[in-house]
């Protein structure tokens, strides 16, 4: 079984290197880009989610879904498409109704601020604008009842704008639970990456 980890918008694949490390099943994770999915490619959601439900495919056999953020979204498409394809699903400051009015607020500060504030993030500025445009009319709500995995569902103590949500998310799922990371913004692999090492290990533990 393979272990798929997805990062958020301003993040690259490496983010998640020290969460992989902590764990049991480093051998058989994988931390996937969102840049090089959309390169060559239009920047929306639709594309990207196209290009990644391809690389899921590839795998043989069932697989794990980790995402953060943008990735959480992108996991919980999935899961909700494929229900027989995905084991067990980690959803880390995770939305299932966009925010239409962060994202616009979002998107302005992305137009305002400058080219090079983009290059850790792999994707140009135009294409972050873009990406982000084309989310704002997803809506899950009436979908969460495929999901049919043991989900676990995670949260920063910090992450106010995703910490109600997250927990709204946990009562909408069947067989899921969440987990609060204290003292933890929205970036948890960043920011508490052995802690959260220990979480994973301990919900992949319980799926075996």
């Amino acid at each position: 079984m393979k272990y798929l980890y997805l990062h958020g918008l301003g993040q690259k694949p490496d983010s998640w290197n020290k969460v992989i490390k902590g764990t049991k099943v480093s051998e058989s994770s994988i931390n996937l880009s969102l840049a090089e999915m959309l390169e060559g490619k239009s920047a929306t959601y639709k594309e990207l989610y196209s290009v990644f439900s391809s690389e899921c495919g590839k795998e043989k056999g069932g697989i794990v879904l980790c995402g953060l953020s943008l990735g959480a979204v992108l996991a919980l498409n999935y899961a909700i498409e494929h229900p027989d394809k995905v084991k067990a699903l980690v959803l880390i400051a995770a939305q299932y109704k966009m925010p239409e009015k962060i994202l616009k607020v979002q998107n302005m500060l992305f137009h305002l601020m400058p080219n090079s504030a983009f290059n850790k993030m792999g994707f140009k500025k135009a294409d972050v604008i873009s990406l982000c445009g084309t989310m704002a009319e997803l809506d899950f709500r009436d979908s969460l009842h495929k999901v049919s995995c043991p989900v676990l569902i995670v949260c920063g103590e910090k992450d106010n704008a995703n910490k109600k949500t997250s927990k709204e998310l946990c009562h909408y799922l069947n067989n899921s639970c969440f987990h609060e990371l204290m003292k933890t913004g929205h970036e948890a692999n960043l920011e508490a990456p052995e802690e959260l090492a220990i979480v994973l290990q301990k919900f992949y533990d319980s799926i075996r």
